[in-house]
């Protein structure tokens, strides 16, 4: 039984026209996902998908996509990216997943889920952008949700394990209301995705900082392979 991550998978099997394929890395993405997840999970694992997982702009849209993933070997917990159009209300969401017969398909939002002793934790994140009131907004509750996440696998005794889909650190940016939760609760693990290509993909930390761990997990980083966690 293993632990695995991989964000932005950027499935369009209910609108082909979104294939990210265009871009340099990306050349028949979603063969290969299957390909390799196939090849590396395995039905007693299980795997974080780290936000963008569809372009579906609604969870009609999206159930193709939905019907791909929950095909694939092993448990999933989904967290929102920026991307994710097709994300509801949590209830609404989790309604579709029932009805449909998705059964290997969780949604990670304010809560965590036990693997072992460890808490899967997480939220989508947020950017900095100072002065810009609606963003603050949006921010501040990014940063409640990250906490309530962490808290509620601490509470039950659970080391935290962080997965987000925005960077915390990305060059010189420093996203301080999000480090501020990670320190206080003595995060060692982060994982993100959202940055893609080369260039950008030079930028990022993907090493220990100030004691944590911080791993990029885009799926065009990672070569579109789950990147073992535990």
């Amino acid at each position: 039984m293993s632990l695995y991550v991989i964000g932005d998978l950027h499935l369009c099997f209910g609108d082909k026209s979104k294939s990210m394929s265009i871009f340099a890395g990306w050349e028949n993405y979603q063969e290969r996902i299957k390909q390799n997840w196939l090849e590396t999970v395995r039905d007693c694992d299980t795997t974080v998908i780290a936000g963008d997982v569809s372009w579906g702009m609604n969870l009609q849209q999206a159930k193709p996509d939905f019907s791909f993933i929950n095909d694939l070997p092993g448990q999933k917990i989904i967290l929102k990216g920026n991307h994710d159009y097709w994300w509801g209300t949590i209830r609404k969401t989790e309604d579709f997943l029932n009805t449909e017969g998705f059964s290997t398909i969780k949604i990670l939002h304010n809560n965590h889920y036990a693997y072992g002793k460890y808490g899967i934790c997480g939220t989508r994140g947020w950017v900095n952008m100072p002065d810009e009131p609606q963003d603050d907004k949006i921010m501040k509750r990014e940063v409640q949700r990250l906490e309530t996440s962490i808290k509620s696998a601490v509470d039950a005794g659970l080391e935290p394990l962080v997965f987000m889909h925005y960077p915390p650190i990305f060059a010189t940016n420093y996203n301080y209301d999000m480090l501020d939760v990670l320190y206080r609760y003595n995060i060692r693990e982060c994982y993100y995705g959202h940055i893609h290509g080369r260039r950008l993909h030079s930028l990022c930390i993907t090493n220990t900082y100030d004691g944590i761990n911080f791993h990029l997990i885009s799926g065009d980083y990672i070569q579109f392979k789950p990147e073992k966690v535990l």
